[in-house]
């Protein structure tokens, strides 16, 4: 099996003419890291390429829209979490369920059969220490070399930006949420 050695930012600048698995990185506090990652998604489906979406926080029961379209499509969403959390609270339920579905996660990025695996929201199991950012390293720099690997959330540990291919930060400059506008269905879930 071909691995990928290093993202770019250990390899150094330079563009080649092949084709690899990239490793893309959304953060930041603003809004729509999950949602570019869905329209990553949605693009590599539509090129006929097998993807997956792992959620960290959100919970296995969730129904939001986007679980509801990729029924629809046949796109694999694994939620795996109990919903929004902090570091402290539950922990131990939340950290269970974070390495839970990181073993899923590097099961599937490892397998070779994906080509897109994003892991959405991994910023936290890896801010409160649920997870090792030394094991994801590892993970990302021995995939397969056609595997691309999206990670989101606040706040992405600083070794992951630098090892990435791509890595986006998303400021918030206004909110609707902070005028008392409620979350929507089709906006925020």
């Amino acid at each position: 099996m071909n691995t990928v050695s290093s993202g770019s930012g250990e390899a150094g600048c330079g563009a080649t003419n092949r084709t690899r698995g990239l490793v893309m990185v959304n953060t930041g506090n603003g809004k729509g890291k999950t949602t570019a990652a869905l329209g990553l998604l949605l693009r590599a489906w539509g090129h006929d390429m097998k993807v997956v979406m792992l959620q960290f926080i959100k919970s296995a029961t969730a129904n939001y829209g986007e679980h509801r379209a990729a029924r629809r499509m046949g796109i694999e969403i694994l939620a795996g979490g109990t919903g929004f959390t902090q570091r402290g609270k539950k922990a131990g339920k939340h950290e269970h369920l974070a390495q839970e579905l990181w073993s899923v996660a590097k099961e599937k990025i490892n397998s070779g059969a994906y080509q897109m695996v994003i892991l959405d929201e991994i910023s936290y199991p890896l801010r409160y220490d649920w997870l090792s950012v030394d094991e994801v390293l590892d993970v990302l720099r021995h995939r397969p070399e056609t595997v691309h690997v999206v990670l989101t959330g606040r706040d992405i540990p600083q070794e992951l930006i630098d090892f990435a291919d791509v890595a986006t930060d998303l400021r918030e400059v206004k909110h609707h949420l902070k005028k008392g506008i409620k979350a929507q269905p089709g906006i925020e879930f």
